[in-house]
């Protein structure tokens, strides 16, 4: 089971690593994502497009140690393997992130805020309240783990980056997708609105009451449960 299991999650990697290129949430060989199994953490390798890996070449890493277990020789894992396994370690629920460099997200992120207010009701109910927005930091070290994995400690599931991009975590990989994709539309939206007139953002009392929707809570539960991986 645990063979298959590692096969499955490597499946579901390359596909998710095509969605990201095409819709253009990372471009050439930027962004990383990975995926818990058990004990072991599959990453993309350094040097690649994520549309370019296939199954054989994503590299197994013991969570426990940081020692290459699976994977093919002549490749090393993505050079923020430090921020990945750090993610895994903060909350024991996350068993996904996808690191992207999302053009519109990222730009916003880039102009000053602290943070990334919900406007739209997915928004709410899939990513929080808001999104908080880290300063600059140089990649690849322990400073960005440090700051990344100190927000989700306190519960966000989405972290921007200014001048860099976005991480966002889920239970399984699709999750995690579907949260790096509305960051990039809720940002969008947000820029139209900017185009259009004055954004009216959701007060605090809107937020709550779609956090406490039973619908939301009925689609929360169903992504969470999204085992049925198929590739069409």
């Amino acid at each position: 089971m645990v063979k298959q299991d590692r096969e499955r999650i490597k499946k579901e990697l390359s596909h998710y690593g095509r969605l990201l290129v095409e819709r253009e949430l990372v471009v050439g060989p930027g962004g990383n994502i990975s995926a818990r199994v058990g004990d072991v953490v599959y990453l993309s390798p350094s040097g690649l497009a994520l549309d370019e890996i296939d199954e054989g070449s994503w590299i197994g890493i013991e969570l426990g140690s940081g020692e290459v277990i699976d994977g093919p020789k002549g490749l090393r894992p993505t050079s923020e393997t430090t921020m990945h396994l750090g993610c895994y370690m903060a909350r024991d629920d996350i068993r996904a992130v996808i690191h992207t460099h999302p053009a519109i997200a990222t730009a916003l992120a880039t102009t000053g805020i602290s943070k990334f207010e919900g406007m739209v009701p997915d928004f709410i109910a899939y990513l929080g309240k808001y999104i908080p927005v880290l300063h600059f930091i140089i990649p690849c070290g322990e400073e960005i783990r440090t700051a990344v994995t100190e927000e989700l400690v306190k519960g966000h599931n989405a972290v921007l980056l200014s001048n860099h991009g976005l991480v966002t975590v889920g239970s399984n990989l699709k999750e995690a997708y579907y949260r790096t994709e509305l960051v990039e539309n809720s940002a969008k939206f947000l820029l139209a609105c900017k185009v259009f007139g004055i954004p009216r953002y959701l007060t605090e009392e809107e937020k709550e009451a779609i956090s406490n929707l039973e619908a939301e809570d009925y689609r929360r539960a169903l992504l969470k449960g999204a085992g049925a991986f198929k590739i069409l």
